[in-house]
């Protein structure tokens, strides 16, 4: 994946957080990637709710001074994304969210654009403080992402994904999804309590695996504002692969696996490893967000 040097950043689009402190306390966070991985931590490594850091929040994080100041320092253009991590998610979430306010304006209303919050250890938002262990997430509450960028060190070693930057790209563009969910509605469809292969708490994670595909389609022709040429300039059949191997890496039948040593379909809440693969191909395979129907 590879992204124009010369094109701009916008760093308002990312808040950086980390080194900030936040108070404790007892809540649930909602919505993501990570939280299955908090729950099996909780029910099969005898930590609780508490010790996973899932508390009570109190109005939202607070960038300090030095990080805003770091990032706008650092992460200026497609050239620096090219060479870092932090810069590289200031860019996909660019990316990502120039594609959802164009496909929005030709039919759907207005899109509105929710930043990524970028955190270590600790966070606090609208949905309870949470601790990396979490891992990514969206968070209704307050309509923003939040992601401890430690987690894809985890996703590598812990889950097993090949990793790379494209692996990356999918988890923001994944949490995306849940935004743009929210923003039509379809979000809530996930709180009804159940769970299972069938359920639709599933069905919400793989429409989300499903719009990341899309976004993936239309990656390399979405413009952005600041040069009118496509921020990402390319991406590989490689690319690709590492963002079906997250995917697979995170379906609920290897998690389980990995750490429970069987797989119990009826308590699925994201997908096994070959839906989550199917659902990412087939919104990169046709670019439509029609076909991104999971609940039909």
């Amino acid at each position: 994946m590879q992204f124009d040097d010369d094109a701009d950043l916008d760093t308002s689009e990312v808040q950086d957080v980390r080194g900030s402190r936040v108070p404790g306390g007892r809540a649930t966070v909602g919505g993501g990637i990570g939280v299955l991985l908090a729950l099996l931590l909780g029910l099969f490594f005898g930590v609780g709710p508490d010790q996973l850091g899932l508390s009570s929040g109190g109005g939202g994080p607070t960038a300090t001074a030095s990080s805003l100041a770091q990032t706008q320092q650092t992460c200026r253009t497609g050239r620096d994304a090219n060479t870092r991590d932090d810069c590289r998610i200031v860019a996909v979430v660019n990316s990502v969210q120039d594609f959802w306010d164009a496909e929005f304006t030709r039919g759907r209303g207005t899109y509105t654009r929710s930043p990524t919050v970028v955190f270590s250890e600790r966070v606090d938002t609208a949905c309870g403080t949470a601790t990396s262990a979490v891992g990514p997430f969206y968070c209704p509450g307050d309509r923003e992402v939040y992601l401890d960028l430690g987690f894809f060190d985890e996703l590598r070693t812990t889950f097993g994904s090949s990793g790379g930057p494209f692996a990356q790209a999918y988890v923001v563009a994944h949490e995306y999804g849940h935004h743009v969910q929210d923003l039509l509605g379809t979000l809530g469809r996930s709180q009804d309590g159940r769970t299972g292969a069938n359920s639709n708490a599933v069905r919400v994670e793989l429409q989300a695996d499903c719009y990341a595909g899309v976004w993936a389609h239309h990656a390399t022709t979405t413009n952005d504002e600041s040069t009118g040429r496509p921020l990402i300039t390319s991406l590989t059949d490689a690319d690709i692969r590492d963002g079906l191997d997250a995917a697979a890496a995170v379906g609920d039948d290897r998690i389980q696996e990995r750490f429970q040593g069987r797989v119990t379909p009826e308590t699925w809440t994201h997908g096994s490893a070959k839906q989550r693969q199917q659902w990412f191909h087939e919104g990169y395979r046709t670019g439509d967000t029609a076909r991104c129907d999971t609940f039909r």
